[in-house]
């Protein structure tokens, strides 16, 4: 039996990492971004130009900072994509070869802070409560402590829910069975089925299942339909034209489960240059071109640190300091105490530094023994900006 898991959890890994360069290739249910003027050359040679303003000169030791995050592969493994934004304004582009500005590269992870800002636009209309009881059917029963679950508890990972995000060995956890195992087929009902562990707001809990519940939740707020086709089509709507068409990230492609939910917490594409659009959305608190999308007390709530993991806000990375004993997610000795990050598995990065005006997003492939040296070499970088 564990030789079988061991091969199930091996094939489901490999059928991603298949389905990640599928996309990148630009396959995929959406169109791929048309280039956007303000981008210059990349700084990689072979691709071609697709304006022809260069980017601004940087000084040796910065272009030394992000050109090491190519050149030290051994230590930092592939990247693929790094893009670098100040003042909205690219500063420095480059990719691998085999990819470039119009490549779709999977967000994983940060796929969560994106639910995230979807989330807030329901709030902010009305149809959603910060505070209120989460509305999943299945915890409504009489006498179930599930019912106490509020949207913040859940963007703030603290759900009390029995979720395992990595287990030991990987097969056994949640987000491999709910991808590609016994879950897939309902991943927010796999999600939601799972009993409480603890209080809400008793302890912080990452977990890729949570994001997937809301996502759930949002696709129930915009359609009464249970029809997979009409979910997923009441969410592109949305997505579309709340996130998509304001901000110009043509290249934005969620993927959904066979019940039309949207994975929430993993999944998405996009090209570096909309994953920095996404950024800068961010980094000007919810505003663009001078109108205000999201609402200011939502952007304060997700970058304010959670009750129980100072490093976490509303589905977000804060540079703060973590409870003792737990990996840093960022750098929090080094860089601004603004600064914040969607961070997804396998090192995939958009960074927000406020202070700084800077914007960095970094895609690739690292592994978990090589995450020191990224980190390092990302706050390096951030420092010398």
């Amino acid at each position: 039996m564990i030789t079988k898991k061991r091969l199930l959890a091996s094939a489901a890994l490999a059928m991603l990492g298949i389905w990640s360069l599928s996309q990148a290739s630009g396959q995929g249910n959406m169109a791929p971004a048309s280039p956007s003027p303000k981008f210059g050359a990349s700084l990689d040679g072979a691709l071609a130009v697709d304006t022809p303003q260069p980017l601004p000169a940087l000084p040796t030791a910065i272009r030394a900072r992000a050109d090491a995050l190519f050149t030290d592969a051994d230590d930092v493994g592939q990247t693929r994509a790094l893009l670098v934004l100040r003042d909205g304004e690219p500063i420095y582009e480059r990719y691998a070869a085999g990819f470039g500005p119009e490549t779709k590269l999977i967000s994983w992870s940060m796929a969560k802070s994106i639910t995230a800002v979807l989330t807030g636009f329901l709030v902010a209309d009305g149809q959603l409560s910060l505070d209120g009881p989460a509305p999943v059917d299945a915890w409504q029963r009489s006498g179930d402590p599930r019912g106490a679950i509020t949207l913040r508890n859940l963007l703030h990972m603290s759900s009390g829910l029995e979720h395992v995000e990595n287990g030991d060995p990987v097969w056994e956890g949640d987000t491999v069975a709910m991808l590609f195992g016994g879950g897939a087929g309902d991943m927010a009902g796999f999600a939601e089925a799972k009993p409480a562990a603890a209080q809400p707001d008793e302890v912080f809990n990452y977990s890729s299942a949570t994001s997937v519940i809301l996502a759930d939740i949002l696709a129930d707020t915009l359609t009464p339909s249970q029809n997979p086709d009409a979910r997923r089509d009441a969410m592109r709507d949305f997505i579309g034209g709340r996130l998509i068409e304001p901000l110009g990230m043509t290249s934005l492609t969620p993927e959904y489960d066979a019940k039309g939910t949207m994975i929430g917490g993993s999944i998405m594409h996009a090209t570096a240059r909309d994953y920095a659009k996404f950024g800068e959305f961010l980094r000007n608190h919810g505003v663009v071109n001078g109108q205000r999308l999201l609402p200011e007390t939502w952007m304060k709530f997700m970058l304010t640190p959670s009750a129980n993991d100072a490093g976490y806000g509303g589905h977000i990375w804060l540079n703060r300091r973590r409870p003792a004993g737990v990996t840093p997610a960022l750098w929090p000795d080094r860089g601004p105490n603004d600064l914040f990050a969607c961070i997804g598995h396998q090192g995939q990065y958009i960074i927000v530094s406020p202070s700084q005006r800077l914007t960095i997003v970094r895609l690739g492939v690292t592994n978990d023994d090589q995450f020191p040296a990224l980190r390092r070499h990302l706050a390096d970088l951030t420092a010398a900006l």
